[in-house]
């Protein structure tokens, strides 16, 4: 008897499960490419993709942190899970969040997930022009020849390690604009920076991660604090630390430019290491706070599957999750002209996304460098079939 009610439960949960699955493949799709900030020179829209929401707010702000909203706006309702806000003016320089109010949950109020720019340790998004935060000559940058990967020499650094340390030579350290520096030597006179790293040989330089990650205090930026970055807060921003000034958004777009014209005006390819396989904050992750649950896989139980052991993993089978890794490695390419792209605990993602961003990617840059770890750190929901994993067979 007790076997027979030990089945029956676990027949339970699976059917919890799979309704809970069957739900979110129900969710609306939309194929637009405007979700996020459109700013114009008499405009400002917002959309936010939040199809379970009753009710959408939009927060405005003067500041990046600190205070009340100058101004609160209920978005209207739009297509497709959408949440949309058309004004007639231009709010360059403003601040804004979303709150979502869900089921009769009053959610958290988060910054757009959208973003590309945003205030100091990411609270709120920035209302910039990013065409505005082009160095000079950006627009001339261009990437080396193209290169076969079996040609690729790869260097992997830190933006920090690579330039803090006291004897580096560099007169700003632990920046992006720390590779801009050339001649720069050690105490013995040897070459450091950017003219070590050139007279290596190398191809392609890995950056750890370089989006806005989550346990740097970006007030405290003066303080020493270090991580490697694979924790991911907004993916589309870069982070505030490698910047000289995480209080004005445009700075830290700006000087990552600058750091990649310099790799490319010295023959070296940029690759980034990218983490969609998790976000740090789970429970109350941007993503979370707007559409419960769409964005993460589902243990048997209901609960965040976690094949990555950080909390969560991210359910890159669904289509809005899917679109978002998309658009996101578009946007770098696009915006920051970045040669190749490294993918953090990849045997998370399936198959299926990984081939789709290879031909997307390709189309823009047929030389475009593309690797990850063929692994997870845990057992998924998602079949190991279907996962882009690398099996490992022992002797």
């Amino acid at each position: 008897m007790r076997s027979i009610v030990i089945k029956m439960l676990a027949c339970l949960i699976s059917i919890s499960a799979t309704a809970q699955q069957t739900g979110f493949e129900n969710y609306p799709v939309y194929n637009g490419k405007d979700l996020g900030l459109v700013l114009t020179s008499s405009t400002t829209s917002f959309k936010v993709w939040a199809p379970t929401a009753d009710s959408v707010e939009l927060r405005l702000y003067k500041t990046g942190e600190g205070g009340v909203p100058e101004k609160s706006l209920w978005m209207n309702k739009d297509q497709s899970g959408t949440w949309s806000v058309l004004l007639n003016q231009s709010l360059k320089g403003w601040f804004y969040t979303y709150k979502a109010f869900i089921k009769g949950r009053d959610m958290n109020e988060v910054p757009d997930p959208y973003a590309f720019a945003t205030g100091v340790n990411g609270k709120r998004t920035a209302i910039i022009d990013i065409k505005e935060a082009a160095p000079i000559n950006w627009q001339q940058d261009k990437t080396p020849p193209g290169l076969h990967p079996v040609d690729a020499v790869i260097y992997e650094l830190h933006v920090r390690d690579a330039s803090i340390h006291e004897t580096g030579g560099m007169k700003v350290k632990g920046k992006f604009i720390s590779f801009t520096e050339r001649g720069t030597k050690n105490k013995e006179g040897y070459s450091t920076g950017i003219d070590h790293i050139r007279e290596l040989g190398v191809t392609h330089v890995h950056l750890l991660p370089f989006f806005d990650f989550l346990s740097i205090d970006e007030t405290r930026a003066d303080k020493p604090q270090y991580n490697w970055g694979y924790e991911p807060l907004n993916y589309n921003v870069p982070e505030g630390s490698y910047s000289t000034n995480p209080y004005e958004p445009a700075t830290r777009i700006k000087e990552l430019r600058e750091m990649v014209m310099a790799f490319h005006a010295n023959n070296l390819r940029v690759v980034m290491d990218v983490v969609y396989n998790h976000t740090m904050l789970t429970e109350d992750s941007w993503f979370n706070q707007l559409v419960p649950g769409y964005y993460y896989r589902q243990n048997a139980s209901g609960g965040f599957s976690n094949a990555t052991a950080c909390g969560n993993e991210v359910a890159s089978e669904r289509p809005m999750v899917r679109k978002y890794i998309l658009e996101s490695l578009e946007f770098w390419m696009q915006q920051y002209k970045l040669d190749g792209f490294r993918f953090d605990l990849m045997g998370v993602h399936d198959i299926s996304l990984m081939q789709e961003i290879e031909k997307t990617l390709k189309a823009i840059n047929p030389y475009v460098l593309l690797y990850g770890e063929g692994w997870a750190a845990g057992e998924s929901p998602m079949p190991e079939n279907q996962r882009a994993l690398k099996k490992m067979h022992r002797n």
